[in-house]
């Protein structure tokens, strides 16, 4: 049988109004594909979870904040699945342990292993519409983990890659992808199609539209997405799995613009040059599980080099503990940790066949006297470290520099 995986983010399970509604997405989205939902907590519920357990232990053990913030999503899934009985389409809810979602034991960053989906067949092949808690999983010790801000994405992804599902469609409170985010530029446009690679660089540096593993996930099994407003109708953004033709490389060569303002910047200045020195400083950082993005190394002075990353500013008391003592030992004049940065990114398929993309960023923020610290380059994305007061500004500047509104 033909499936359809349908993901329900917060905001459109917020309220007994709001599953109401999804009931009836869901309802009318059985004409296309046996549906298999996978819900969020409601809106604020795991706010409030966390700051319930902060008000205990500002530091909570691992294992029992997960097994906290976890049982949101279980509230959803229940309601939802009595709002579909009531709306005449028998359901179920399921939580991830009940269909055995294995994850890595890394608590609040877990990763799925594999999903054993015997309970999902046999609820669709009776015509239960199986509803499933997202953000979550089991290890094999039995122990509920958690994926991370956003893991319902991931988990909605990973459903459909393990069922083979039609299509993985992403509801939210906005009705696409846009060219940045319209909270800040007004102008920003909805995208009708966007490339998987796009999306994934998109997500990776900021766009919050959906979870960048979740994205990681699709284009890896081959899962197309689509993300759409539950709130109302609309045919969204479909992130396509295909590049697309030549005639919309040379309309289109820059997507998008995202950014990100949580970030820290790390320097080791005067760091002794030798090999292995990389992988000294980045490796015990690798090893806490936490993710290191721009990195830049300067040219060797008198056998001294600078070693400048960045990291998303949750991770600073983690990675400033590790530079204090795990690093301790290093040959290296000053270390320089700066959370006044923010990181700002171009995106675009089309920049792979048009030169000058890079030239034109750079000489429109200075223009606009926007000075850059780093600069990283792919194929498809240039990212630009700057100073946290000058991102909402470079955002708008590079917008309106690629016309991104027209």
């Amino acid at each position: 049988m033909e499936t359809i995986v349908l993901k329900f983010g917060g905001t459109s399970v917020g309220t007994i109004e709001r599953i109401e509604a999804v009931a009836k997405i869901i309802k009318e989205a059985k004409k296309e594909a046996f549906p298999i939902v996978v819900v969020s907590a409601m809106s604020g519920e795991t706010d409030r979870l966390i700051n319930l357990a902060k008000e205990i232990d500002d530091n909570p053990p691992k294992r029992e904040f997960d097994a906290l913030i976890s049982t949101g999503e279980k509230v959803s899934a229940a309601l939802l699945a009595m709002a579909l009985h009531k709306a005449g389409v028998a359901s179920k809810s399921y939580s991830a342990a009940q269909i055995s979602m294995k994850t890595t034991s890394q608590f609040s960053k877990a990763k799925i292993i594999n999903i054993d989906f015997t309970k999902i067949e046999d609820a669709i092949n009776n015509d239960f519409v199986p509803v499933i808690t997202g953000f979550q999983g089991i290890t094999d010790e039995g122990d509920v983990t958690t994926l991370g801000r956003g893991g319902s994405d991931t988990t909605a992804v990973a459903v459909a890659a393990a069922m083979k599902s039609l299509r993985c469609d992403i509801f939210t409170d906005v009705d696409g992808i846009y060219t940045t985010d319209p909270n800040l530029v007004p102008e920003a446009k909805k995208l009708d199609r966007i490339t998987m690679e796009e999306m994934l660089e998109l997500s990776g540096q900021g766009a919050k539209v959906m979870q960048v593993r979740a994205v990681e996930f699709a284009n890896k099994y081959n899962v197309p997405v689509r993300v759409l407003s539950s709130f109302a109708p609309g045919t969204g953004t479909l992130i396509s799995l295909e590049e697309p033709n030549m005639d919309d490389m040379e309309k289109a060569v820059v997507s998008g613009i995202a950014f990100q303002k949580d970030q820290t910047k790390i320097s080791f200045q005067g760091v002794k040059d030798s090999p292995g020195i990389a992988s000294s400083i980045l490796g015990p950082i690798a090893a806490e599980g936490i993710e290191v993005d721009v990195i830049i190394q300067n040219i060797s002075n008198e056998g001294r080099t600078d070693f400048t990353f960045t990291i998303s500013s949750i991770d600073r008391d983690v990675v400033e503990k590790i530079c204090n003592t795990q690093l301790q030992d290093l040959d290296f004049n000053n270390l320089i940790i700066d959370n006044n940065v923010g990181k700002v990114s171009i995106v675009g398929v089309g920049m792979r066949s048009h030169a000058g993309i890079a030239s034109r960023a750079f000489q429109a923020l200075a223009n606009n006297n926007i000075n850059i610290s780093m600069i990283s380059t792919s194929e498809i994305k240039i990212t630009l470290v700057i100073n946290i007061d000058d991102v909402n500004n470079a955002v708008k500047v590079l917008h309106h520099e690629f016309e991104l509104d027209k």
